[in-house]
């Protein structure tokens, strides 16, 4: 079995030198830390969980609060967990995944009791009552999410707002004036789900600017309701040339929607969604979108927080916020427009 004396000799440090890279018991530089900790993987030794603890108080664990919300796309919160769990094990940390319901109450249990060194929160609403929790709680904090009041964490989001001005302004260069935005449904949005707001304002607004009109709907989502939908907006709006959508269900759907309706996207409507690439290949949708980047922006969480975790004085340096510019994926599902 190998031992933390084998992970020492081959990184050429002392034994001492090769357990603070896992503890943070004592200062050592980066390139010690990374080099000893890249030769364990590689030797195949694993810090006894238990020991370790009880030396340093560190669990080598990060808490992941997440909920499988039923009006959301499921797959989709699926990749966001990916980024987190992912990012962690390749920096030697487990996950405890955290799905309840009430998820103040879960926060303060598992950062009161210290089975996390740190913690990560998904579905973060507007008003969130975890996150003052989260504040006082002894480990670092992180959100995938953009919540009313960040200070005090560290918070990674995409634009949405830059996202939604993104996806108007691109369909009127190439001569669109009449578009349909399909947003989430509406209980999305008084549960506090900003992303909905913020994409709808910025589309809106660079409407507005453009002289365009937008028709901004909530959708369904799920099947067959949000299909219905699609059919009766196409038959409300005849003049439509562009179809927005920030509504994985939408896009999932939208496909047989066109088809049963002897529709080509772009000859007859151009398409742009919010979603990832791997959401894109799984469902084999053709539709250029917004790269929602959920494994990024896990990664970026988890690397944060580590640092945070690992990193003597962390604490004192400046909470960070993180609105990543969105990108534009090309599918061609866009063009100018000839609908009637």
């Amino acid at each position: 079995m190998v031992t933390i004396g084998d992970v020492a000799k081959a990184a050429g440090v002392s034994r001492s030198t090769a357990s603070y890279a896992f503890s943070g018991k004592r200062p050592i530089t980066e390139e010690v830390r990374v080099r000893v900790r890249d030769l364990a993987r590689q030797l195949g030794y694993t810090p006894n969980a238990g020991a370790r603890a009880l030396a340093t108080a560190q669990t080598m664990v990060i808490g992941l609060l997440a909920q499988f919300l039923e009006d959301e796309f499921k797959p989709a919160m699926l990749q966001y967990m990916l980024g987190v769990s992912d990012t962690a094990r390749e920096l030697g940390y487990d996950t405890l995944l955290v799905t309840e319901s009430d998820g103040a109450h879960a926060l303060d249990r598992i950062t009161s009791s210290c089975m996390v060194d740190g913690i990560v929160l998904l579905n973060v609403a507007h008003d969130d009552d975890r996150v003052p929790l989260l504040r006082a709680a002894p480990q670092p904090g992180a959100l995938v999410g953009l919540t009313r009041d960040p200070s005090g964490v560290d918070v990674f989001d995409l634009d949405f707002e830059a996202a939604g001005r993104l996806m108007v302004g691109h369909l009127h260069a190439a001569g669109h004036r009449e578009l349909i935005l399909v947003s989430q449904p509406a209980h999305v949005v008084e549960r506090g789900g900003s992303y909905v707001w913020r994409l709808r304002n910025g589309a809106q607004d660079e409407a507005r600017k453009r002289g365009m009109t937008l028709h901004a709907v909530f959708g369904a989502s799920r099947q067959p309701e949000v299909g219905r939908e699609l059919h009766a907006l196409l038959e409300a709006h005849p003049g439509v040339t562009g179809l927005l959508l920030n509504n994985e269900a939408a896009a999932a759907a939208l496909p047989s929607v066109l088809h049963a309706r002897g529709l080509r996207a772009p000859e007859d409507l151009s398409v742009i969604g919010r979603y990832s690439d791997e959401f894109a290949r799984t469902f084999s949708l053709p539709f250029s979108s917004i790269e929602s980047a959920p494994d990024r922006l896990g990664e970026l969480a988890v690397r944060q927080l580590v640092h945070r975790i690992e990193t003597l004085d962390a604490g004192e340096e400046p909470d960070v916020l993180c609105l990543l510019a969105p990108e534009l994926v090309d599918r061609g599902s866009t063009g100018t427009p000839h609908r009637s």
